[in-house]
């Protein structure tokens, strides 16, 4: 700032006026006398000069440095984060001041403080089990992130919606918040993010079992998706179409569908954890075919992906499979030292335990252990529909030896007892004999009016019958090539 120095008869009234306005400040100020202004050519040497521009200079606003100031700090994020633990009301209110106004574009550091505040707000609601004010924030906030760059608020938009799952039973507000994010997207011609919304709906229909929905959805994604080449989503929407035919029982689509994602992710980066996925996918369909040794393999590389990722309750997911494998084999020294590996105890847990204790009973062959446990780790065991669907297929199979064990020194012998031996109920062991009977696994007849099992021995079948045919087959191709060599002579 340059200064001016003004005579001594135009400076005497400036003086004046200041000194009446810090007068009415309050403020205490030191006047100078006369004396102590030297005038030099006209000019006055103020010791301590107020820069003056000119004689008209309007004295109606104090100068800064007159004017005690008093700024109120507005609550940061970080104050908020630190106060979320302690005073959840007041760290909310924080949030909700910071996200009210709309942040500049421009402004690098304000968007930055509105995403962290917009987030934080939403992990509030989300450990405070709150998904109703969640709803709203996504919804509210939606405003705002229109003025956003496309993949800044798709990113915003997907970390919101993430926050639900650890919310338990709120299936039907995603689906629905997530319809309403669609239809945000459709309306705003962001195209990427409706892809990627879909895709996470069709997941959300899966979850509530509703598979003609979730296909719906799927058949639409993929044609756009093949046209506009986009491989990545393409991957993760032929895998959903693998689980969804997994779940309907059609294991021939399921695999052609990871098939298809396979060849697709070939020509594309896959991340670590979609690579994960397709691992986990492969060999539960593997398990389908009885091929447990190839299913663990999967098992394994799936495992290691979710590790790396730190995806814990996937990886204990691979880690329960992969001793399902093992139950499944028949090899209970494996599912020891598996469980005893360096990668069961960083995983361990109830659900291990549930796999441990599952274990035990198919070894011991008692199925009365083996619905113990199955009541005691209730939870864990049915949780799963994998696991639950094969844990029925084991029971059912040790049911068969057990039973066979029973009535095989016998060709008479009443129901009660064997019900006593296996220690279930008579209704429930005469159901199961009647589907062993009409499966041929024993050849025998159920006398009701008497409750006894009557079991006959196995005929040996005639060999002689068999050369018969063979011989009655042959004599057939004989009598064929006679008449066709007999027909090309009339000719």
């Amino acid at each position: 700032m340059r200064f001016q120095y003004l005579p001594y008869q135009e400076l005497r009234p400036l003086q004046a006026q200041a000194q009446a306005l810090t007068s009415s400040l309050g403020t205490k100020t030191n006047q100078p006398n006369n004396d102590d202004i030297v005038i030099t050519n006209n000019h006055a040497d103020i010791p301590h000069p107020t820069p003056i521009t000119s004689p008209s200079s309007d004295f109606s606003t104090v100068p800064t440095h007159a004017i005690p100031t008093m700024t109120v700090d507005k609550p940061s994020v970080k104050e908020a984060k630190t106060l979320a633990s302690t005073d959840p009301r007041r760290a909310e209110a924080i949030y909700k001041d910071i996200i009210s106004e709309a942040p500049s574009v421009t402004s690098e550091a304000a968007v930055k403080e509105y995403e962290t505040a917009l987030i934080s707000l939403g992990e509030l609601y989300r450990d405070e089990k709150k998904p109703n004010e969640l709803v709203e924030l996504v919804t509210t906030s939606r405003n705002v992130l229109s003025n956003f760059a496309k993949a800044k608020t798709a990113k915003l938009v997907r970390q919101l919606l993430d926050l639900f799952d650890a919310i338990p039973n709120t299936t039907d507000i995603q689906i629905s918040v997530t319809k309403s994010c669609i239809e945000w997207a459709t309306s705003e011609r962001r195209s990427f993010l409706r892809q990627n919304l879909e895709t996470r709906l069709v997941a959300l229909h899966m979850a509530k079992q509703s598979y003609y929905d979730a296909l719906t959805l799927i058949n639409g994604l993929l044609r756009e998706l093949k046209r506009l080449d986009d491989k990545l989503v393409l991957v993760e929407v032929q895998l959903l179409e693998s689980r969804v035919y997994h779940a309907l029982g059609n294991i021939s689509k399921a695999r052609a569908a990871l098939t298809s994602a396979r060849t697709s992710a070939a020509s594309v980066y896959t991340p670590p954890l979609l690579q994960a996925n397709l691992d986990m996918q492969s060999g539960m369909l593997h398990t389908m075919d009885q091929d447990f040794n190839t299913a663990y393999s999967y098992f394994i590389e799936a495992l290691d992906g979710y590790h790396t990722q730190e995806a814990t309750p996937r990886a204990t997911a691979a880690l329960q499979y992969m001793l399902l494998c093992k139950i499944m084999l028949n090899l209970a020294d494996d599912v020891n030292s598996l469980m005893a590996s360096k990668q069961a105890q960083k995983y361990a847990g109830q659900n291990l335990e549930a796999m441990k204790a599952i274990a035990r009973a198919h070894s011991n062959r008692s199925l009365e252990e083996y619905e113990r446990a199955l009541a005691t780790y209730r939870y864990e065991l049915g949780s799963d529909a994998f696991i639950r669907n094969h844990l029925r297929r084991l029971y059912d199979a040790m049911l068969e030896q057990n039973l066979i064990k029973v009535i095989e020194p016998f060709s008479r012998v009443e129901i009660d007892y064997i019900a006593r031996m296996v220690g279930l109920d008579k209704q429930q062991v005469e159901r199961k004999l009647s589907q062993m009977i009409l499966d041929k696994v024993i050849i025998g007849v159920l006398d009701q009016g008497a409750g006894c099992l009557t079991i006959f021995d196995e005929t040996q079948r005639d060999e002689s019958y068999d050369a018969a045919l063979q011989t009655i087959e042959k004599l057939s191709n004989v009598v064929d090539v006679l008449y066709t060599n007999q027909a090309s002579m009339l000719e």
